[in-house]
């Protein structure tokens, strides 16, 4: 039995608590008391405390291009060249390398779980590892050294666009036809931190008679299944022109929609997109920094909540880590969009963040301070000029509209420290970590 004391806690509602006792036995929290005194034995957790934070869509090996995108200008398709020559020069040990030092960073952000929409499956011929899901094992692996939880969504990658055959890195990410997807999927294994999903690419790299297959896979199975979906106007012109629907449509018509399902981005829909969407309860993952970065444009977060869909944050392409930009640059677009102010509270954009991202990755189990729940929690001090002025009264108001990643300075995941004092317990240096793993893969 392990017991904390948090100054302050969100245990849920439109405020924090104070004095709040958690107590824990092995990975699971069993008891939530506030208004207490501060036992003699307790862990102090010295400023307010939040569920684990669930990073729900990331690529791991973008991390590399942070900054080395931006000269020249371009669009999303030249952007992706430079990923395409990242993907080429991964093996299993440079991404494990990458990813063990990206994910140590979400830590360090307050991240406790990751979806990684992992596509890189063999060698860059397109030849299959001896161990078939080498990669993919290797970012269990590096999710595990660097004390987070994962769910891989283990991705389905068959063609370069509509009727365009994959080529140069492309090849690697492609195991031929979706029923070859799906047994190479069967002989992954999942470790206790670990979950296994499935993910269509986006319409136009599964063809449309084979979308059915990795749906199916995912029902049979019970797991999660994500997908790209309308980044980019291009995508929806490409998909009316090929089949007479959106995106959107063409999913729903072989089985990809529901409340187990997440549709990523979806920044340019219809209005019957977003009724399609919101009626099946699928989620929607937006990634506002990458979408930003990569000027995607800005997707209809508001109009899906309005019509009863949940929404969930990401990281996407790890240009920014940090589920606190994601939250307040969810509501920040949205105004201006609209050019108005206040279209969520603080506590839906905390949900969309902890509870609903944990459910859209398979842990439901996570993402609550409360009994039963898997003891993840993250602590974030009061004392940096960013959360300086604060009160108890508009403290959550301040966490999602003031508080950057560096202000995180502990976090628990299965009753056990990760990150202390602000200071990751397994990865020594995570900026060394990360310079040396991002030279590796980069010229």
């Amino acid at each position: 039995m392990t017991r904390y004391f948090a100054d302050y806690a969100w245990l849920g509602g439109d405020q924090v608590s104070d004095r709040v006792l958690i107590e824990v036995d092995g990975e699971r929290i069993t008891a939530v008391s506030a208004g207490q005194d501060r036992p003699a034995d307790a862990i102090h957790l010295a400023g307010v405390t939040v569920p684990g934070l669930a990073n729900a869509h990331s690529h791991a090996f973008h991390r590399a291009l942070r900054g080395r995108t931006h000269r020249g200008g371009g669009t999303f398709w030249t952007w992706r060249e430079d990923m395409y020559t990242v993907a080429g020069r991964l093996d299993p040990d440079s991404y494990h390398a990458l990813a063990r030092a990206t994910y140590a960073e979400m830590a360090l952000a307050g991240i406790t779980c990751v979806g990684e929409f992992h596509y890189v499956h063999h060698t860059p011929d397109g030849t299959p590892y001896p161990e078939s899901n080498a990669l993919g094992e290797a970012l269990i692996a590096a999710a595990a050294d660097a004390g987070i939880r994962i769910t891989l969504l283990d991705t389905c990658y068959l063609t370069g666009g509509f009727g365009v055959d994959l080529k140069g890195p492309q090849v690697r990410f492609t195991d031929g036809s979706a029923a070859n997807w799906a047994e190479r999927v069967d002989r992954l294994t999942a470790p206790a931190h670990a979950r296994i999903g499935a993910a269509i690419h986006s319409v136009r790299a599964v063809p449309a008679d084979q979308l059915s297959t990795v749906a199916s896979w995912a029902h049979e199975h019970g797991t999660p299944l994500h997908f790209h979906m309308s980044e980019q106007r291009a995508e929806n012109e490409a998909c009316l022109a090929a089949h007479g629907c959106t995106p959107t449509q063409l999913l729903a018509d072989h089985g990809a929609l529901g409340a187990l399902s997440t549709a990523v981005h979806s920044t340019h829909l219809t209005d019957g997109d977003v009724a399609a969407l919101a009626g099946s309860h699928t989620y929607v993952c937006m990634t506002p920094t990458t979408e930003r970065d990569l000027a995607d444009g800005i997707g209809r977060a508001r109009d899906l909540a309005d019509a009863g869909g949940p929404l969930t944050l990401g990281s996407d392409s790890n240009a920014v880590i940090d589920l606190f930009e994601e939250a307040r640059g969810m509501e920040l677009d949205e105004r201006l969009r609209t050019e108005r102010r206040g279209h969520w509270l603080a506590s839906d954009l905390m949900r969309a963040a902890t509870s609903d991202g944990h459910a859209s990755l398979g842990w439901a189990e996570a993402g609550r301070i409360q009994p039963g729940a898997l003891a993840d929690f993250v602590t974030v001090g009061l004392d940096s000029v960013r959360m300086a002025g604060w009160d108890s009264v508009s403290l959550l108001e301040t966490l999602v509209f003031a508080a950057n990643a560096p202000d995180v300075t502990h976090v628990v995941v299965g009753g056990r420290r990760v990150v202390d004092g602000g200071r990751h317990t397994s990865v020594a240096d995570v900026p060394a970590a990360l310079h040396d793993s991002i030279r590796a893969v980069v010229s």
